[in-house]
C-alpha cells in the first residue's frame, strides 16, 4: 500500500476531498546544488493536489489523515496509461506500412504516419473510457486509512469566550 499524508478539506457521503502537498527529498540531499531534479523542484515548487477518496473512517473537515492506494492498482493503471497508447501507435504504423506496401504505393511513410497517429488516437479514446470505468471501481480508488491529528477551526463563539 502506497501511503501519503493529507488534510481533509470537504466530505460528501462516503467520499472525502483531501489535499496533499507534493514534496521532494531534495532538502536533505547533499547533491541538491548540482542535481537536475532539485532544479525542477525549485521551478515547479511545492504544489498542492486535491483528490477525492473513499472515507470509511468518517473523517471530517480539518482532519489530518493518511491516504492509501494499492500498489498493484497503481502499477496496472500506469501500464495501461503509458503502454497501451504506445503499442497502438506502433501497431498502427506497422499496419500502415504493410498496407502501403500491399497496394504498391510509391511512398509508404505518409500512410504509415497517418495510421500510427490513428492508432494513438484510438489508444487515447480507449484510455478515456478506461479512466471513466475505473473511476467508479473501488480497486482503483484511494482510501483514507487512519487519522493522524486534527486542525479544527475555532468557531466565532469560542473566540468570543476566550
Amino acid at each position: 500500500m502506497i501511503e501519503e499524508s493529507a488534510i481533509v478539506t470537504a466530505t460528501n457521503g462516503e467520499f472525502a476531498r483531501v489535499e496533499t502537498q507534493r514534496a521532494t527529498s531534495c532538502g536533505s540531499c547533499e547533491a541538491k546544488s548540482t542535481c537536475g531534479t532539485s532544479a525542477l523542484a525549485k521551478v515547479f515548487g511545492n504544489r498542492r493536489t486535491v483528490v477525492e477518496v473513499l472515507n470509511p473512517i468518517g473523517a471530517v473537515t480539518g482532519d489530518r489523515v493518511v491516504v492509501g492506494l494499492d500498489e498493484s492498482a497503481l502499477t496496472r493503471a500506469s501500464f495501461f496509461f503509458y503502454i497501451v497508447p504506445l503499442i497502438l501507435l506502433l501497431a498502427g504504423g506497422i499496419l500502415g506500412q504493410w498496407f502501403a506496401e500491399t497496394i504498391s504505393l510509391q511512398s509508404t511513410e505518409p500512410l504509415s504516419i497517418i495510421c500510427g497517429l490513428l492508432g494513438l488516437l484510438i489508444g487515447l479514446v480507449w484510455l478515456r473510457w478506461f479512466a471513466f470505468k475505473t473511476s467508479r471501481s473501488s480497486s482503483y480508488q484511494a482510501v483514507i486509512l487512519r487519522r493522524t491529528s486534527s486542525i479544527h477551526v475555532i468557531s466565532d463563539i469560542t473566540k468570543n469566550t476566550l
